[in-house]
């Protein structure tokens, strides 16, 4: 379906670029459906190059697309919807913001209320199709929600969520990311100390990560179940799993997400 879309990404940065690349790798997808704007389009040529349509014109950009992607940062969110708002027509369009902590309300105070709106929250894995995307929705009915779900699919996967959670999917599924790849740099540094060399050791932990987070996606596993698979009585597993305990693991882990979460709410 999204195939035969019209779709403009207004404020192509780095999501932006990422869910262009998830379109264009689609087969069924032609490359003059998609337009893309941003203020400076010297970094978009590649895009131009294979078909795409680049521009600076917001407001043409927004006129001519079925969907509609907001990929600016939160404070320009207000002024590009009264920018294309002449261009805006409500019975046949789907605006979709990409914008943290901006709620669907705040935007029905631009555009007519009767707009199929929605907010989603894609993370930098788009970049390789492998993002956790959370979606919420307003006005939109089943087949429109599918078509967002099929729009976002095409960088990963999926999930639509009441918008009161849109904040906590921002700092789980986006900041998350940093979180993990701090934690993965900690496991690089301790296989330096232990012996390795820095790429023997990056190679070690970045297949470690990859092949444990794809044990609980194939198995539906709770990572605790495959924990107790590993740790057996007083081998080195436990011993390391409980002095990183002892030294407030878990715990710091919880208090960042918290506080990644307050500050948000804030």
């Amino acid at each position: 379906m999204i195939s035969k879309m019209k779709i403009a990404i207004i404020g192509c940065g780095n999501l932006g670029t990422s869910i262009a690349n998830g379109l264009l790798v689609r087969e069924d997808f032609d490359p003059k459906n998609l337009t893309l704007t941003k203020r400076n389009t010297s970094s978009l040529a590649e895009f131009e190059a294979r078909g795409v349509h680049v521009h600076t014109d917001n407001l043409s950009a927004a006129q001519y697309a079925d969907v509609i992607l907001l990929g600016v940062k939160p404070y320009n969110v207000a002024p590009i919807l009264q920018e294309i708002k002449p261009g805006l027509d409500p019975k046949k369009q789907i605006i979709i913001s990409l914008a943290t902590g901006v709620t669907l309300q705040e935007m029905y105070q631009i555009i007519d209320p009767s707009t199929v709106t929605f907010r989603a929250m894609p993370n930098i894995a788009a970049d390789i199709q492998e993002s956790i995307t959370c979606i919420c929705e307003q006005q939109a009915n089943p087949v429109q929600v599918e078509l967002v779900k099929e729009l976002f699919d095409a960088i990963g996967y999926t999930i639509p969520i009441d918008e009161k959670l849109m904040e906590a999917a921002t700092v789980l599924g986006a900041c998350g990311i940093a979180y993990v790849l701090r934690f993965m740099r900690a496991m690089i540094q301790g296989g330096i100390q232990i012996g390795f060399d820095s790429v023997t050791a990056s190679k070690i932990v970045f297949q470690t990560v990859k092949g444990a987070s794809e044990l609980m996606i194939q198995r539906n596993m709770h990572p605790e179940e495959a924990i107790d698979k590993v740790t057996t009585p007083k081998g080195c597993t436990i011993v390391g799993l409980n002095e990183m305990e002892h030294r407030g693991f878990s715990s710091a882990m919880v208090r960042g997400v918290i506080a990644s979460y307050e500050k948000i709410e804030k």
